[in-house]
């Protein structure tokens, strides 16, 4: 029972991460050093999509379901929900790339927002003195 709860805790970890990946950047908006957080963890999802390696947090619950004696994912949300968003079916090196792709897109818009916000407040506090 614990290795279960475990492999599901890095399950919802790892949804948290590649969503962090696709949108954190937004984060920059409100606290400007979350750029420091987020371009390392935009840069090390994305590569991990080229170059098709395999996250480490899929190995952790790998070896935390096999200490559960769990064959697969059956039963319960965390299951039903979130596991074919993380492993979906058929996930080809062509999706993986395209995953990879669309991550990177994510982040060029999500950054070039963040530039034009900050050129904009920038100009404006100019104007104000």
């Amino acid at each position: 029972m614990f290795y279960s709860i475990l492999a599901k805790l890095v399950l919802i970890v790892h949804l948290t991460f590649i969503l962090f990946v696709i949108l954190g950047g937004l984060l920059t908006l409100y606290r400007r050093w979350a750029v420091w957080v987020h371009l390392p963890a935009a840069l090390w999802g994305i590569l991990i999509e080229f170059a098709d390696w395999s996250c480490p947090l899929t190995a952790l619950e790998v070896t935390w379901l096999q200490q559960a004696a769990e064959v697969g994912y059956s039963g319960g949300f965390v299951e039903y929900y979130l596991i074919a968003l993380i492993y979906p079916l058929g996930l080809t090196r062509g999706v993986q790339l395209l995953l990879g792709f669309f991550a990177m897109a994510m982040n060029v818009l999500v950054y070039t927002l963040v530039w034009r916000v900050s050129r904009r407040d920038g100009a404006m506090r100019s104007e104000r003195r």
